[in-house]
């Protein structure tokens, strides 16, 4: 028999134990909010005016254990998507940042390389604004001289053919455009310098941050 009563006795202080655990895990949580006018409620059931004006879930001890806010209008809404949108779009920027700067230090594995790659591109605009200039000034000699020998044959009131007005008007066009382009391929050269200025800040910049 007294196996029996020490089961017995086990199955008690089991029963004891377990007893506020049980009551524990059957109490159940409530809701609470407070209406337009501020009254404070609780219900074991969720109202639709909780819903409306957002709610607290509490356990048994009063304890808020979640909150639950009243639904966004239109314009938060609409304030949510812009700044989802705009961390998209500063993600995307980034991510893009981040793969150029992998290109560029996979392409330029030193400095000098970076900077003889610069070089070759200021020099090659160098060339073509020369080469312009070349024939800029040789088109402007030749327009001189027409313009001497249209003022020779004015002066001594003989026409100026049709063929030799044309020769220097065309003349003139060409001037005035390699003229224009030398200015913008000027303009061109400063604006790739200061930008591969820049580049080259930056790109020594990562070399720094990758050596750390």
């Amino acid at each position: 028999m007294r196996p029996i009563g020490i089961v017995l006795t086990s199955l008690i202080l089991a029963f004891v134990i377990a007893t506020p655990v049980a009551a524990q895990s059957g109490a159940h949580n409530r809701y609470k909010w407070k209406d337009a006018q501020s009254n404070l409620h609780f219900d074991d059931a969720l109202p639709n005016e909780a819903l409306q004006f957002g709610y607290d879930v509490v356990n048994s001890h009063g304890l808020v254990i979640k909150h639950v806010g009243p639904p966004k209008t239109a314009a938060e809404l609409k304030a949510d998507a812009d700044a989802d949108a705009r961390k998209a779009a500063e993600k995307h920027v980034h991510d893009e940042q981040t793969k150029s700067d992998q290109q560029l230090l996979a392409a330029y594995p030193n400095e000098s390389d970076l900077v003889d790659a610069q070089k070759a591109q200021l020099d090659m605009l160098d060339q073509n604004i020369h080469a312009t200039q070349i024939s800029l000034d040789s088109q402007e000699k030749s327009l001189t001289t027409m313009l001497s020998h249209a003022a020779d044959l004015d002066r001594t009131g003989k026409p100026v053919p049709a063929t030799l007005q044309s020769q220097i008007e065309s003349l003139r066009r060409n001037v005035e455009r390699q003229k224009t382009y030398i200015v913008q391929k000027q303009q061109e050269k400063a604006g790739l310098a200061q930008k591969f200025a820049d580049a080259l800040t930056h790109y020594r910049g990562l070399r720094t941050g990758a050596k750390h």
